[in-house]
């Protein structure tokens, strides 16, 4: 390093480095270890920020709102940051910022808007008796600006999502969540060891990460709606966690010690889903040599997870309306009706609104089924949950591959944050689990994505995905023709599909199948 880069290193620089490069090694150690010191700081630097005003001002008296404003902009615009006020009111001071304090790096630690929660609730809970500080906008997470709200009154901070302080101690509702956070933890290990028979090494139990406001917000809802009869509609993107927020619910609920029965419709054949759902009775169709208990049936008194519940077929809809409606079902083939007590919950990442409006889902249905509705975040929204993500992943994968690794470089991690994720937390377990395989040391150091990080990825990937099984489903559709002759019915029956939806993909390929008959 030369003279001029040795100049270029201004306190400013140098206090900004220093703290990122300390999050990263406090990062690497655990995320309990990265959440203490973020809080350490903040609340050492605010009483230290607050004292120092004091002394450069002579007041030694509670400070007004005019005192408090002129500290925590100074405090920052002092260290790289441009803020100013925007608004003042009795109630709440609202403060916006164009140029982080920690430069654009801010972006791998997403988790130092805390910091900056603390030390501006600190400062104005011991002075004004009450605070509570909610980010609304926020450059870490490419909003181009901070927008920070700082509530005074209670009442008007009643549903702003925010960290909560009283007295001098912040992190009331941050304690409150990550309570809620362990509990509904704890309920969900406790059902997994009680039902689990497989070894603990390579199946382990659920975990959920928290640490973002979207997800913490998820976990309020779990606790508000799983101890309800309501049926419930989780809603996301393929690889988000639908199914473990749907395990957090049932171990929340007071079926907890009955089964959870999962069940992806979309995997089932279409011919085959109403038995698979509701049963059958001996004879009922060439096969049957037996009784059959459907998964309804299996699920007596606990919940059932319905995933991709819109693949289900008309009737496969009907009978399940029935069975919300009536709770009792009939199994296929039978007369007897049964009596069902159970609670469903379904999740789909398809707009059914949409599927409504095209006539391709029953609109009863949809809203016996919409009751309560979960939209799951992408990991893309969750910048804060990626270490931690990231953290129990590679413990995971380290235990079940005996691997030493521990943790993965800052260049890694820095990948990593950088990119959007189109699989979610899927991909993010694939990629792992690939890096990790070859890792041979404590820390990976290699990461291979398959996409370019860049804001177009995620719409990028449903293209390539969209058009792969357009691809895929046409080339099929042209082989089974040719090998049936042209017979529709045969046609259905490869795909595990009606007829009515054979001539529906015939006609959107511009396929007669008239063209493929014998002469």
């Amino acid at each position: 390093m030369d003279n001029n880069s040795l100049s270029d290193l201004t306190p400013v620089y140098f206090l900004q480095t220093f703290i990122l490069e300390l999050m990263h090694a406090s990062e690497l150690q655990g995320q309990k270890h990265c959440e203490q010191l973020i809080e350490h700081i903040a609340k050492t630097a605010g009483c230290f920020f607050e004292e120092t005003y004091r002394e450069d001002t002579h007041k030694s008296e509670l400070l007004d709102k005019e005192s408090y404003i002129e500290l925590i902009l100074g405090l920052k615009n002092n260290i790289g940051g441009k803020f100013s006020l925007a608004s003042s009111t009795q109630d709440c001071i609202t403060v916006t910022n164009s140029c982080c304090p920690f430069g654009d790096r801010v972006t791998n630690f997403p988790e130092l808007c805390r910091m900056t929660s603390s030390v501006f609730g600190g400062i104005a809970a011991r002075n004004f008796g009450y605070a509570k500080v909610e980010i609304k906008q926020s450059i870490a997470r490419h909003n181009g600006k901070c927008e920070v709200c700082i509530y005074t009154s209670p009442n008007l901070a009643k549903g702003h999502p925010g960290m909560e302080y009283t007295d001098t101690t912040p992190v009331k509702e941050m304690q409150d969540i990550d309570e809620l956070h362990s509990r509904i933890e704890l309920s969900m290990q406790q059902i997994w060891r009680q039902h689990s028979k497989k070894p603990a090494k390579k199946h382990q139990p659920p975990a959920i990460i928290a640490k973002s406001p979207a997800m913490q917000k998820i976990l309020q809802s779990i606790e508000i709606i799983a101890p309800t009869l309501a049926t419930v509609l989780i809603h996301g993107q393929t690889g988000v966690g639908k199914e473990l927020i749907a395990r957090a619910i049932h171990a929340m609920s007071d079926r907890c010690n009955k089964p959870f029965i999962p069940i992806n419709c979309g995997a089932i054949p279409e011919s085959l889903i109403e038995s698979a759902l509701f049963g059958h009775e001996k004879g009922a169709f060439t096969g049957a040599i037996e009784v059959h208990q459907g998964y309804f049936e299996r699920a007596e008194g606990g919940t059932l997870f319905l995933d991709e519940v819109d693949t289900l077929s008309p009737a496969a809809q009907t009978r399940l309306l029935r069975v919300i409606q009536e709770s009792e079902l009939e199994r296929v083939g039978g007369k007897q009706t049964l009596p069902v007590d159970l609670r469903i919950i379904s999740a789909t990442n398809n707009n059914l609104e949409e599927l409504v409006k095209q006539g391709q889902f029953r609109k009863d249905l949809y809203y016996r089924i919409n009751v309560v509705r979960l939209s799951i975040p992408v990991l893309a929204e969750r910048p804060e949950d990626l270490p931690y993500l990231v953290q129990l992943i590679v413990q995971r994968l380290s235990k079940k591959y005996n691997k030493a690794v521990e943790s993965v470089s800052r260049e890694v991690m820095q990948k990593i944050r950088a990119y959007s994720w189109p699989g979610n937390v899927r991909e993010l377990e694939n990629i792992l689990e690939r890096s990790i395989l070859f890792a041979t040391d404590k820390e990976i150091t290699k990461l291979d994505l398959e996409f370019a990080a860049d804001s177009n990825t995620i719409h990028e990937w449903k293209d390539i995905k969209e058009l792969a099984i357009t691809q895929a489903e046409r080339i099929f559709l042209e082989g089974t023709l040719k090998q049936h002759q042209g017979n529709v019915k045969k046609v259905a029956e490869d795909m595990g599909i009606t007829t009515r939806a054979v001539y529906t993909k015939l006609k959107k390929y511009m396929l007669y199948s008239v063209n493929y008959r014998s002469n």
